[in-house]
């Protein structure tokens, strides 16, 4: 079994008290919540906050963790005697057992306290989250996605290891991102009899190569020629639904927003966002003699200067 050094990675001494450990771990858990931490290993140390927290906030599990004695993080330790009595269990039966894992079963009241064993009764199994990346084209189509998690079972010896599962869930298409899917029963599994705990998949919208999202609307960027502005066009944009044309009319101007309907991501009632694409007037990156010569013959003929508006405001 590897030790855990739940006092190192809340940044607290050993013999802090349950305020300070409180402190600390709100402190950390902000800091490293997937929803505002920009570090790239910020969800993993949230876990870790967690389960030290799990560990530490209870006095009596506190206990059990502090008989263990002090060891270096991540090295391998043999279990004190009245754990492998409670278990029935030899010490090398929890060299594949995670140390969180075992005192969660003291927590839940299958563990050997001071006074002997206390009596097996009905533990319901813990509630887990899990988040899963979903992309709009997904959202839209309402498709399927497996979800795979790491999850507590026990043995017949009732020693607790960790198990992948691997579950199909039905995206809605009206989903939005932070949604919690609820699979009733798939959770940590129940104790002696008990119901088993739900599991709860998170979704995470993908960030789109092409769309931005704001609710139910979403926003593309849609580059227009200078000749295409001003003469008006019809280009073929895409959406979730497949590709449609769209009219540009004459003198569009950049910056300016074009309205498509009910293009946007599905909502619970029916009714759907809309499709905003965002002129952009890009110049070419480089232009033969004839092109030259056509644009300054424009430039002459030209009265057109787009900083007379603002020279007025100077005034």
């Amino acid at each position: 079994m590897k030790y855990k050094d739940y006092y190192l990675a809340l940044g607290v001494a050993r013999d802090a008290s349950q305020a300070d450990i409180k402190k600390a771990y709100r402190k950390l858990a902000h800091q490293y919540h997937p929803d505002i931490s920009k570090d790239p290993d910020g969800e993993e140390k949230f876990k870790v906050v967690a389960e030290a927290y799990k560990t530490l906030k209870d006095p009596d599990t506190r206990k059990e963790y502090d008989d263990l004695g002090m060891q270096r993080a991540n090295e391998t330790f043999t279990p004190p005697p009245e754990w492998q009595q409670q278990y029935g269990a030899g010490a090398g039966a929890f060299d594949d057992v995670d140390l969180s894992d075992l005192l969660r079963a003291f927590r839940q009241g299958d563990g050997a306290g001071r006074q002997g064993p206390r009596a097996a009764r009905p533990v319901a199994g813990e509630d887990y989250e899990v988040a899963v990346n979903v992309t709009l084209e997904q959202i839209h189509a309402g498709s399927e996605t497996d979800v795979r998690v790491e999850l507590p079972e026990y043995d017949a010896n009732g020693l607790p290891h960790r198990a992948m599962r691997t579950y199909r869930i039905t995206i809605p298409r009206s989903a939005v991102d932070g949604q919690k899917l609820r699979l009733g029963g798939k959770g940590g599994p129940g104790r002696h009899g008990a119901a088993a705990g739900d599991l709860y998949v998170v979704l995470r919208l993908a960030p789109h190569p092409r769309f931005r999202v704001s609710g139910r609307d979403l926003y593309l960027d849609l580059p227009l020629a200078p000749w295409e502005a001003v003469l008006g066009t019809t280009v073929e944009i895409s959406t979730l639904g497949g590709k449609v044309a769209l009219d540009i009319k004459p003198f569009t101007m950049a910056g300016q927003k074009l309205r498509l309907g009910k293009r946007g991501l599905p909502a619970a009632s029916e009714s759907s966002g809309d499709l905003y694409a965002v002129v952009q007037i890009v110049v070419p990156a480089a232009a033969s003699d004839a092109m030259k010569a056509l644009y300054q013959q424009l430039a002459e003929q030209s009265g057109f200067d787009p900083r007379k508006p603002l020279e007025a405001k100077d005034k």
